[in-house]
């Protein structure tokens, strides 16, 4: 795009909002608008494009008459519609509106999952309040997988996705070529109205549901992630090399004879952060990060640039890694592979004995890693007197001693000032080769795991407070403080196992208090399952906002370029402002640029997060599908009206409905968040431990049935007394 036309573009869509958004402002038709503010006749198609996307964006509302408005002014709600499988749904507003609205499903009008929508308030009397769908803005999702099942004289898909609550229609003549029982991507053409299905064609066959590999090709198409890149951008990367050339380095500092190393998992293949660590004479440490330098192979504006923005990050999934960058880059000249030169990015810190960054220096540099490790064999190194790799690594040690000194001082002054440290446990589910799940093993953490996580969180703290007060154009990673409410919420749930949180407190020591005070207690798990629920997630801002959960005043993403694109953007901006090109011009630009950046970002990261967590939940309940009958033990990990969760200690949660508890009728206490029988006085709460039998697992769903063990020993179960 012509960088002039942007500009101008945003200072027409600003001059409308500003005469509309005027206290003077009448409602008016488009052509009266164009009229008053002058718009000359050649720049009407133009003026008129403003308006569409202005109208798609939610800004503005165009009545029935044509007239313009803001959705304010139309007492409308803008916002997206999240669909619920019995039907209703809530509205997540935009902005000005706290809190989600609650849509009946009669009030729906059409509305479907994901949907941008306009909603009004038609009842705020009960405890959120509800709305109905005035008018679909813009369809969410452009495609719906599914599975397809054939009637008689029609067809329908079953939608993957629980949140869409109605089958899709098939015509007879749109279905032909399909059987049922495969896996389908469909186009809906017809929205819900009437009471009538959505109607919808066939765009692709992705295969039978018994096909090895389906299952996850067909979520990888629901979230709609991209599995190629374009042919422009395998074009593009034909001509980088694959080696660093001699004038690549340029004036780069040379830091080829610093001793450095990468710590990663065994089976990693895009390292993109090396780590070297010195005492200095008077006893403080000298850190160095160096990250892959990606933004001097990835240049703005090229096809490969504009599909990492789209991707915005690379998903991991449980069989496969989808990536950002293609692996030419991703593996290759962008991966810090030991003993070949590689371009960096290096953030060179001297750390007192307090923890506390003194001075520290950003620059370009080449960079050769003397040695790839490993998170295994460095914990065995520093936590095993006999580790058989002494006498391999003899020259690292140091280093190491260092590097692990240097994270207890850093993780005590993170602890000390407040950050908030959960402890749970992050399932590794191994497949065989037909993606078959065999086994399913918690992620180690570990002393090593630690030293390379102090190591970036303090790099990218670092970089973040200087570009803070440069007061560039910047993307930061932003943790906003709990709501107040949800604060009260969880003081009160803690207080019943007899924790404090002072009042209605904000500052994240007060939950680390708590979450040290539980820990190794029976209820260590539930009190940091609440805890986590009551934050707010982070997400990516173009102002400092601050972090909540690491107590820190300034944080960014500075340290995987490879994988996310907001290191990357940073990156490009580090390296403008080291070479003095972040003029006045540059500096408006990049004002511009980069908020849409941090929102595409907190999308993609959104989307990853939900592809991954479904190809998770998918393979758990593949797993668990030949143990129906079996017991385990378990802790009850949620209460709700329709059923207790309970999770098993390899992180497989399952549900027992409300029907399935048999021996008593059940009252559920939501205050509380437990159930009591009416006649046994038996309780089941947050935190208990309990012993279930696999009822099923469905696999389609992915989800979990359990049921309460029949001879549930007495001693291990509380009773309320009469009255109680």
């Amino acid at each position: 795009m012509d960088k002039n036309y942007y500009y101008e573009t945003e200072e027409r869509k600003n001059k409308i909002l500003g005469f509309i958004n005027d206290e003077m402002y009448t409602p008016m038709r488009a052509v009266d608008i164009a009229l008053l503010l002058e718009v000359p006749q050649k720049d009407r198609f133009a003026f008129e494009d403003i308006l569409k996307e202005l109208e798609k964006s939610g800004e503005i509302v165009v009545t029935k008459k044509g007239k313009i408005m803001t959705p304010e002014q139309m007492n409308i709600i803008s916002g997206t519609f999240v669909g619920h499988s019995g039907g209703f749904g809530f509205v997540v507003p935009d902005k000005g509106f706290t809190g989600d609205i609650f849509i009946p499903a009669y009030l729906t009008n059409g509305a479907m999952h994901k949907d941008r929508v306009w909603c009004k308030v038609v009842n705020v009397s009960g405890k959120r309040p509800e709305g109905e769908i005035v008018r679909v803005v813009e369809k969410g999702m452009n495609t719906i997988v599914g599975t397809f099942e054939k009637s008689k004289d029609f067809g329908f898909v079953i939608p993957d996705d629980k949140k869409i609550s109605q089958d899709i229609f098939i015509s007879r003549e749109r279905c032909r070529n399909v059987v049922s029982g495969h896996k389908v991507v469909v186009k809906v053409v017809k929205p819900p109205e009437d009471g009538k299905n959505p109607e919808g064609i066939i765009t692709e066959i992705i295969g039978h549901i018994n096909d090895p590999g389906v299952d996850i090709l067909s979520i990888i198409k629901q979230f709609e992630l991209p599995l190629d890149f374009p042919d422009n951008v395998y074009k593009e990367i034909q001509n980088i090399s694959d080696e660093v050339i001699y004038s690549d380095i340029g004036e780069r500092k040379d830091l080829r004879n610093i001793l450095m190393v990468t710590i990663d998992g065994e089976d990693a293949k895009d390292l993109d952060d090396a780590v070297s660590a010195q005492i200095l004479e008077n006893g403080n440490f000298r850190l160095g990060v160096h990250i892959a330098d990606v933004s001097e192979y990835v240049k703005e504006n090229s096809p490969l640039d504009k599909e990492a923005l789209k991707r915005g990050t690379s998903v991991y999934l449980v069989d496969r890694v989808i990536p950002m960058l293609p692996h030419k880059l991703s593996n290759g000249i962008c991966s810090l592979n030991e003993g070949v030169d590689r371009l960096a990015l290096s953030c060179i810190m001297e750390i007192d004995k307090n923890g506390k960054v003194v001075s520290h220096e950003v620059c370009e540099s080449v960079i050769k890693v003397d040695k790839r490790m490993s998170y295994t064999i460095v914990n065995d190194l520093l936590t095993n007197d006999n580790s058989e790799y002494v006498n391999e690594y003899d020259g690292f040690m140091e280093m190491f001693k260092n590097l692990e000194m240097l994270r207890n001082i850093l993780l005590e002054k993170r602890i000390k000032r407040g950050a908030v440290e959960f402890d749970f446990t992050e399932a590794k589910i191994i497949l065989d080769k037909n993606g078959v799940p065999i086994d399913i093993k918690p992620y180690e953490r570990n002393v090593a795991t630690s030293i390379i996580e102090e190591c970036m969180l303090v790099c990218n703290e670092t970089i973040a407070e200087q570009f803070f007060w440069l007061e560039t154009p910047f993307v930061f990673r932003s943790h906003s403080e709990p709501d107040s409410e949800k604060v009260q919420k969880l003081s009160e749930f803690v207080a019943k196992f007899g924790y404090k949180i002072k009042g209605s407190s904000t500052h994240p020591k007060s939950f680390q208090k708590v979450l040290s005070e539980a820990k190794n207690t029976p209820e260590d798990v539930i009190i940091n399952r609440v805890v986590l629920r009551s934050l707010k997630q982070a997400r990516y801002t173009a102002e400092n906002e601050g972090h909540f959960g690491l107590a820190a005043k300034y944080y960014c993403h500075f340290t995987s370029p490879i994988r996310r694109y907001p290191d990357l953007e940073i990156h490009r901006i580090i390296k403008e402002y080291l070479k003095g090109a972040l003029n006045e011009k540059r500096t408006v630009e990049l004002s511009k640029k980069v908020p849409e950046i941090a929102r595409i970002s907190s999308v993609r990261e959104r989307t990853a997060e939900e592809a991954e967590r479904e190809t998770d939940n998918l393979k758990k309940a593949e797993f668990m599908a030949d143990k129906v009958g079996q017991f385990f033990d378990g802790i009850i990990s949620g209460v709700t009206n329709w059923g207790i969760y309970v999770e098993l200690p390899n992180t497989i949660e399952g549900l027992i409905a409300v029907r399935n508890m048999e021996d008593d009728y059940y009252i559920y206490d939501e205050e509380n968040l437990r159930y009591i029988g009416e006649h046994t006085h038996k309780v089941f709460s947050l935190g208990d431990k309990v012993r279930v039998k696999v009822l099923r697992a469905n696999i389609e769903e992915r989800n979990i049935d359990f049921e309460l063990e029949e001879n549930y020993s007495e001693n291990d179960k509380i009773y309320l007394k009469e009255g109680e």
